[in-house]
This record gives structure tokens, C-alpha cells and sequence, in this order.
């Protein structure tokens, strides 16, 4: 195993402005932005079609969002929107990332 990178001014400085970010957007505002599915958002928010079809919901089967939807909804906006701006170099080690579970 190798050892972790320490972290300089500059990224912790990038922690707390990520830590501090109201970065966030709702479903119903995706929604209208953007011409998707349910099935969509699901992708996007990593949850089953039936939960995003709940935040639609009126009355008692109404669920909110998690925060974490809510920011996972706004960074897929941010990349809707600037997707020609950003390097192909960078989309491709963006996406090529694994997860660690």
C-alpha cells in the first residue's frame, strides 16, 4: 500500500470551500430544465425509479430528496451546462475514476 498524499494549504483550502458549498438542486428543477426521465434522475442520483418517482409525488407517498441527490442533481447541471468547456484529458480521468467501496 502506498502512503497518502499530503494535503497543502491549497487543498485543504479546497475542502472547506467544497465542505461549505450550498451546491445543490432539486428534482422538480432538473426536471424542468433538462428534457429527462425518472429514469434518468435515477441514474444520476444512484437511486431506484420508484424513489424518484416519490419526489414527484404528491400527498403521503411524497419522499424528499437526500441532500446528497440534491448535489448529485446540481454538479450533472453544472456539467450539462459547461461540458463543452471542459478537456477531453479531463473528462476522461474524471470518468475513468474507480469507486472505493
Amino acid at each position: 500500500m502506498t502512503n497518502p498524499r499530503p494535503l497543502q494549504i491549497r487543498e485543504q483550502n479546497l475542502i472547506d470551500l467544497y465542505s461549505h458549498c450550498q451546491l445543490g438542486m432539486t428534482p422538480k428543477n432538473f426536471y424542468a430544465k433538462w428534457d429527462v426521465n425518472h429514469e434518468a434522475i435515477a441514474r444520476i442520483c444512484s437511486r431506484s425509479v420508484s424513489t424518484v418517482r416519490r419526489w414527484f409525488s404528491k400527498g403521503r407517498n411524497y419522499r424528499h430528496p437526500m441532500s446528497s441527490d440534491l448535489r448529485h442533481l446540481a454538479l450533472m447541471d453544472f456539467l450539462l451546462e459547461h461540458f463543452e468547456e471542459i478537456p477531453e484529458e479531463l473528462l476522461k480521468i474524471l470518468c475513468s475514476l474507480k469507486r472505493h467501496n
